[in-house]
């Protein structure tokens, strides 16, 4: 999958980050992350533990897109969505 980064959009190699603050880092990236904006991640597994956290703590203020799955590499775009979108959700 060959997807670029968006114009603006923070790339976060979460590979580099100690697993037991993978999630508590992510999801402060995310509070702050100004609605309809773009985080993308770069895991080494698929993050579905996270997805699940960010989906139970946001709903479908949090979109979540492969951008690419595996074996070596997964990438990940999360998106703020403003709150008046998700209520049509």
């Amino acid at each position: 999958m060959g997807e670029q980064v968006s114009a603006g959009e923070r790339v976060i190699d979460v590979r580099h980050i100690d697993p037991r603050h993978r999630h508590l880092v992510i999801m402060q990236l995310f509070e702050n992350l100004p609605v309809g904006e773009t985080l993308q991640l770069v895991a080494d597994h698929d993050p579905k533990p996270l997805r699940f956290q960010l989906e139970s703590r946001y709903g479908p203020q949090c979109a979540w897109a492969y951008l690419e799955e595996g074996p070596g590499s997964w990438r990940v775009r999360l998106r703020n969505i403003p709150a008046r979108e998700t209520s049509d959700v």
